[in-house]
């Protein structure tokens, strides 16, 4: 019995990430009246391509390590007019400044 509980124990977790990882430095070079393609270029392919509205790109962020049950999450959302940018929902400074403190903790493996 004890054997089989400590054996449960050293099961291996995979690391789960989902999504493109969201730079806070490329997702400040973002400004109204970029084109799409110096979108992608800054942020990669969007993890969602919205079907029933071509003017709206999704960029979402998942990231949890082995056995800890801290998650690390982020989303950026692209609103376009035509071909150009009219609109950024991203995280603020200090939102982001913490989300950037908990990834290195995941990445440094501290977080429990």
């Amino acid at each position: 019995m004890a054997v089989a509980a400590l054996a449960t124990g050293c099961v291996y977790r995979i690391n789960i990430q989902q999504g493109n990882f969201l730079d806070q430095a490329a997702v400040e070079q973002v400004k109204p009246g970029m084109t799409r393609s110096q979108i992608r270029y800054l942020l990669g392919t969007p993890m969602v391509a919205d079907s029933f509205n071509k003017e709206r790109w999704d960029y979402i962020y998942y990231l949890k390590k082995g056995r800890s049950s801290h998650v690390d999450s982020r989303r950026v959302t692209v609103y376009f007019d035509g071909d150009k940018v009219a609109k950024l929902d991203k995280p603020t400074a200090a939102e982001a400044a913490a989300q950037d403190a908990s990834a290195a903790k995941i990445k440094n493996g501290r977080t429990y």
